[in-house]
């Protein structure tokens, strides 16, 4: 009987301390919510994901379409859809979807995030090449400040009708890509313009394509492009020196004329250390491919847009008549003058809104984070697209269509109008190229009409906006025009 109870006894303690370990283990669970899941999404196909369908639709002109595409088959609310996941260029990456996105990736720079580039930017660029320009980028935001530009707004009037007189009076055709280094940087000599555009081209294409680094490949080719390039720069920044060191007077023109002479003699970093000619050339190197993909993207596209919509051309020219009429003989534009430009500018800010230069860049999380209750694991990707918002109804209603009153009074919904990107690694020179643009558009529109040689001829992606024909136009001069 003794050994019955004690056998009935020690099932009874064990019951009881089996419970007491399921309830504090069921307790302790409790406390302890389950891990949010990752964006909703697909990695697509094995190693490339899905970059070819995100490039496919940008060489078709339409690089929304992966967006919206994803937004409707992952989102239960595709309308409200904040964030999705892909794999993009060999790394899985959450896109985000709203201005709301952007705000936050613009506003958590290196605090959640981090600026990313591709693997392909490592190799076409080295290293050394990054941490040079992230070392200078003050002193190239001074350079590029407002303030600083208004003295250059003559200069940019005198060097534009220089240009078109060169390049473009009495012409009856005009391929719009030869003007940009001319005009762009100031650089004339035609063997020199003709083998740095060739140097851009490839540099360009190679930036986002398939990573495969064999003889032949965009990306090889970007390489030896790159290479090439920085040599090509390095003694023109010593040839360009001499030339400044045997005329120290200068240009005519006033010194320090353009931003390339500028960036031409500087000769220290911003903390004062000197810098070797080698480093200058990497800096003049991101200057002048950022300035000619960017700045002759969007020109072509003011250039196609106004030849298809004759009452916006309309619109500018009256204004900028209106401008040129209110000038002595030769007097050359000033600040007051692009000022004035109101209408202007906003077809400018409508072009990049429907036609932005690139699709967005990369960010990478430096830590665990929530995003819309979803998981961003540190070292996850993340892209911000400005197709995404800029294409969105909820921000702009008819988005397809060309309205450049959305950019009056208030604006749009801020952070959903991105085209030069925001936070800390945000375009430095993009009022640099505003100005440089409506200068450029003051002078053709009060010289010439135009069409498109080829009336169907597009813009798309491929990897950077260009014209699908080289956008060749036929000139029409004002016959009777008062102009300064």
């Amino acid at each position: 009987m003794e050994l019955l109870i004690l056998i009935l006894s020690s099932v009874f303690v064990c019951v009881c301390v089996n419970y007491v370990i399921r309830v504090l283990t069921k307790n302790d669970n409790n406390e302890l919510p389950p891990a949010p899941p990752l964006p909703p999404g697909s990695a697509g196909w094995p190693m490339i994901g899905e970059t070819l369908d995100y490039l496919n639709t940008a060489r078709d002109g339409v690089p929304e379409k992966f967006i919206e595409d994803r937004k409707k088959k992952y989102c239960t609310f595709p309308e409200v859809c904040k964030v999705f996941k892909t794999s993009l260029l060999l790394e899985p990456m959450a896109v985000m979807c709203t201005a709301a996105g952007n705000k936050f990736l613009f506003s958590n720079e290196n605090k959640l995030v981090k600026s990313w580039w591709p693997n392909n930017i490592d190799q076409i660029f080295a290293s050394s090449e990054k941490s040079s320009f992230h070392e200078i980028r003050p002193v190239l935001t001074k350079h590029l400040k407002p303030d600083s530009l208004q003295k250059f707004i003559g200069i940019m009037d005198a060097i534009t009708k220089e240009h078109l007189d060169t390049y473009w009076e009495n012409q009856k055709d005009q391929y719009t890509s030869t003007m940009s280094l001319r005009f762009f940087f100031n650089i004339e000599d035609p063997q020199v313009v003709a083998e740095l555009e060739g140097f851009i081209t490839l540099i360009s294409a190679g930036f986002i394509s398939l990573p495969i680094n064999f003889p032949g490949t965009k990306l090889n080719r970007a390489i030896e492009a790159s290479q090439k390039m920085r040599k090509y720069v390095e003694n023109m920044l010593v040839e360009g020196r001499k030339m400044r060191t045997s005329s120290p007077a200068g240009d005519a023109r006033g010194g320090d004329y353009d931003l390339w002479s500028s960036m031409l003699m500087q000769t220290s970093s911003v903390d004062g250390q000197p810098m070797k000619d080698s480093d200058i050339a990497n800096k003049l190197c991101g200057l002048i491919i950022a300035g000619y993909d960017n700045v002759i993207a969007t020109l072509d596209s003011i250039i196609m847009y106004l030849s298809e919509l004759p009452h916006v051309y309309d619109a500018v020219l009256k204004e900028q008549m209106e401008i040129a009429n209110s000038k002595a003989a030769g007097e050359l534009l000033n600040w007051g003058d692009v000022q004035k430009m109101k209408y202007t500018r906003c077809v400018v800010s409508e072009v990049l809104r429907l036609k932005p230069p690139v699709l967005g860049t990369f960010r990478e999380a430096i830590t665990d984070f929530i995003y819309e209750g979803y998981l961003i694991p540190k070292g996850m990707k993340l892209h911000w697209n400005a197709y995404g918002t800029h294409k969105n109804p909820e921000y702009f209603p008819n988005p397809e269509k060309f309205d450049p009153s959305r950019f009056q009074g208030d604006g749009p919904t801020p952070f959903s109008y991105v085209p030069f990107g925001g936070g800390a690694p945000m375009c430095p020179g993009r009022e640099y190229a505003r100005f440089k643009i409506l200068v450029f558009m003051h002078n053709l529109v009060t010289r010439f009409r135009w069409e498109k040689v080829f009336p169907d001829e597009k813009m798309i992606m491929d990897p950077i906006l260009v014209p699908t024909k080289g956008l060749p136009i036929r000139l029409y001069p004002h016959a009777s025009i008062q102009r300064a």
